[in-house]
């Protein structure tokens, strides 16, 4: 059984049509067919409310396993996408972030910045990652093949 995910791109500029999705495109690129299958691509503006909002449909009604947001997890007034995901998350996954950011800082002391976070609500798994692609990619490949694992027990697997 594949793997369903979403991919959420947080950026106003984005949104707006300013710039293009690379980092969203990105993850879609990277995630190995014969496992993901990439359900649901959206771009929200740095909204918390918004970003709530896309996130609850997402996981839940949706049936999504996974939620790979990118963007909004810097320390910009408007960067806000850590405090919505731990808004809707019922379960916090701390490990993910906690990798991401260490290994991270191996490449760049500019990781530490990043405040993404992780989480459950109802059976998906939502995972922040970093808004640059570069900074996507070097996230991506640090926990890619956790992720089914983690789905596995979110369905009822074991260990």
């Amino acid at each position: 059984m594949k793997i369903k995910v979403a991919v959420l791109t947080i950026s106003d500029s984005c949104a707006e049509g300013d710039r293009a999705d690379v980092s969203g495109q990105t993850i879609i690129d990277m995630l190995p067919e014969e496992t993901f299958d990439v359900c649901e691509k959206k771009i929200v503006a740095d909204d918390h409310d918004k970003i709530v909002k896309v996130l609850k449909n997402c996981s839940g009604e949706q049936g999504i396993d996974v939620v790979l947001t990118t963007g909004g997890t810097g320390l910009g007034p408007r960067d806000v996408t850590p405090e919505a995901t731990a808004f809707v998350c019922e379960r916090m996954a701390p490990g993910f972030s906690e990798i991401l950011r260490i290994e991270g800082f191996k490449k760049t002391p500019k990781a530490i910045l990043s405040r993404g976070v992780a989480g459950v609500r109802k059976n998906s798994l939502v995972i922040n990652l970093p808004g640059s692609p570069k900074a996507v990619q070097e996230s991506l490949e640090i926990i890619l093949d956790v992720i089914p694992h983690a789905v596995k027990m979110m369905r009822g697997g074991g260990h």
